[in-house]
């Protein structure tokens, strides 16, 4: 570790390389998580099976390139594809959890997640797969930096995705009646919302993105059945980090995870990255239950 960390001292050029890394795929971490502070924030529900949406517009673009397909035209097929299962799930389970108590929705969504992942494994097998994209590899500062054309274009695909769905939210109609259940949902079903459909596009609409962060991350990452659980863990530690509603917060959060992450790889080892997470996440809870102390004494 203090040989890696030495490295890292006497190599600028690393530290940059892993900087941009890190960058390139927060962004991604971002838009999946700012799916989860959607439903979060408006439903109230804890989406355990968010890792596995992405994974499942992964295997979509995995499904597009094996066909000869370039996998950047299964984004919008994914979207649609993942909108109308989260639809589904919402009519045949999620409806019935959202005015249970927080165990029932942790145990319904935790389900979901072990029957995709093996579901996906029956379908596609265990191995680590990605959508080829076929796109090269820049070189910057003499070489000493490099960087794939893919992440560079999935970032700003990225981009302007979280752009739209910024757009959608506040200027359309379902985009305000989101924010205003979000609010206050019986307020917003006394001024004539229909909060049922407006959770279940929400859940739709998470879904949808999921997938398209899916096929972004099969394109510059590998995949496999089981790796929805560390996506989740992402999305849970970025979301608790920014809250709800706070899109720039999300960003960076997302941003800030990829970047540590790619660090304490290459300090720690490859098998320490997810533990990583794992402990930023407990970190932020810890911090949080210690800035609710705080305000409760300051109120007393």
């Amino acid at each position: 570790m203090f040989d890696n960390i030495s490295l890292l001292g006497m190599a600028p050029f690393l530290n940059v390389q892993l900087l941009l890394d890190g960058l390139l795929i927060g962004a991604l971490f971002a838009l999946s998580a700012y799916g989860l502070a959607l439903v979060w924030g408006v439903m109230n529900v804890k989406n355990l099976a968010q890792g596995d949406f992405v994974i499942m517009g992964g295997y979509i673009a995995v499904v597009f390139a094996n066909q000869g397909i370039h996998p950047i035209y299964a984004l919008p097929a994914a979207a649609v594809i993942m909108f109308g299962f989260g639809w589904l799930l919402y009519i045949t389970i999620i409806r019935r959890v959202i005015e249970r108590d927080l165990f029932t929705s942790l145990l319904a969504t935790f389900g979901i997640a072990i029957v995709l992942a093996q579901g996906l494994n029956l379908a596609f097998g265990p191995d680590v797969q990605v959508a080829e994209s076929g796109f090269e590899t820049l070189n910057l500062l003499d070489g000493n930096v490099t960087i794939s054309q893919a992440k560079l274009i999935a970032f700003g695909l990225a981009a302007l995705l979280a752009g739209g769905l910024v757009t959608f939210m506040k200027k359309s109609r379902m985009g305000q009646a989101i924010r205003a259940t979000a609010q206050d949902a019986r307020a917003a079903k006394v001024m004539g919302i229909d909060t049922e459909k407006v959770y279940a596009f929400t859940f739709s609409l998470n879904a949808a993105i999921c997938g398209a962060a899916g096929v972004l991350i099969a394109m510059v990452w590998v995949i496999q059945p089981f790796f929805g659980i560390t996506h989740s863990i992402r999305s849970f530690v970025i979301v608790t980090a920014a809250g709800f509603g706070n899109l720039p917060g999300v960003i960076m959060a997302g941003l800030g995870l990829g970047a540590m992450e790619q660090f304490s790889g290459f300090i720690l080892g490859a098998e320490f990255q997810q533990a990583t997470v794992v402990g930023v996440l407990i970190a932020v809870l810890i911090w949080r239950q210690i800035q609710q102390n705080k305000h409760r004494q300051v109120v007393e």
